[in-house]
């Protein structure tokens, strides 16, 4: 009998470099996804979905979403929130849990400190949920190693901790999961920047308050917090 696989999808807001006051934190999410429980046709019906938004084979990038950057740039903001509720909903109904670690980078004076609190964060959240993390025979770790210190930092913390894990580079494209992760990170910075009142024009836009932010979106991802 084959064992439980555990997948771990991977995805960062935040950059290595030093302390600026409008970007704060360094966020890492993972979600976690039980290999045995099939969600072939909830992939199957999101890909319907988005083909009739007209993206076909299309990874969702939300922060540029919500903020109308890169690709979106020329979307209106109703098309926009047709295509964030399309990935929304499609997290909300899928079985999963996710983590999401948090650094104040102004208690970063150095690489060298954030690494360490990047790491010790990580190793912390899996020791706390460790009777979730050792019920798997394998921890398969998806990363698109977008940002080379964090690359080290996950196959040092996974090494030490796991005899059975592997790595695998992914494209944001081919894996839904890996657009969660997209998703929850953006939201979960959006939170923190909803406690300091410190939403942008374009996320007020988007999202019309941070009482609907919070009430209409958030909270129902973070049922999901492991």
């Amino acid at each position: 009998m084959p064992g439980r696989i555990l997948s771990v999808f991977i995805d960062e807001s935040g950059d290595f470099g030093p302390y600026e006051p409008h970007a704060p934190y360094y966020l890492v999410a993972m979600v976690l996804h039980d290999q045995k429980i099939d969600i072939v046709d909830n992939i199957k019906t999101f890909d319907e979905h988005l083909i009739n938004l007209g993206y076909h084979n299309h990874a969702i990038h939300t922060g540029p979403l919500i903020r109308r950057e890169s690709v979106y740039s020329n979307d209106l903001v109703e098309d926009r929130k047709r295509l964030f509720n399309a990935l929304f909903n499609f997290a909300r109904r899928l079985d999963f849990h996710y983590s999401c670690v948090k650094i104040k980078k102004s208690e970063c004076p150095d690489v060298i400190t954030m690494t360490s609190k990047i790491s010790m964060a990580i190793a912390n959240v899996i020791r706390s949920n460790e009777v979730f993390w050792n019920s798997f025979d394998e921890v398969i770790i998806y990363y698109d190693n977008g940002q080379i210190e964090l690359t080290k930092i996950l196959t040092s913390v996974f090494s030490t901790l796991y005899t059975h894990v592997e790595f695998r580079k992914v494209r944001p494209v081919d894996y839904k999961l890996f657009q969660v992760a997209d998703l929850i990170c953006t939201m979960e910075l959006l939170e923190e920047k909803s406690t300091s009142n410190s939403f942008s024009r374009s996320e007020m836009d988007f999202f019309g308050s941070v009482r609907d932010f919070k009430k209409n979106y958030l909270k129902h991802l973070q049922k999901k917090i492991l």
